[in-house]
């Protein structure tokens, strides 16, 4: 398989958005998103020759597309992860503030 092949796979709306299916006649279609990259080397140093190359795809839902009664809309999807990162960065950044206005007053 060369890497044209393996690109043309990876890509396309098939793989960022799923099947829909039907249920009580409301049809979802779930949505996601889909990152990667890679990466190539070579070398000819004192050591002698070398090679290299690596690389890697991650996808995650990010919602669905909902149709009910001939009307759509986008449902998000809920990424708890990124929130308690979030709430994380937040307090960090708070107490970092509170520390330099202690630091401060003395």
């Amino acid at each position: 398989m060369d890497i044209r092949e393996l690109l043309s796979g990876l890509t396309g709306a098939q793989r960022v958005y799923g099947e829909p299916y039907e249920r009580d006649g409301i049809t979802v279609i779930p949505a996601s998103v889909i990152r990667g990259g890679g990466g190539f080397g070579n070398g000819n140093g004192e050591l002698g020759s070398g090679e290299g190359g690596g690389g890697g795809i991650n996808g995650r839902p990010i919602g669905a597309y909902v149709i009910k009664d001939g009307e759509v809309r986008w449902e998000p999807a809920l990424d708890v992860g990124r929130l308690v990162l979030g709430g994380q960065l937040l307090v960090a950044l708070l107490a970092l503030l509170a520390f330099r206005l202690l630091r401060r007053r003395k």
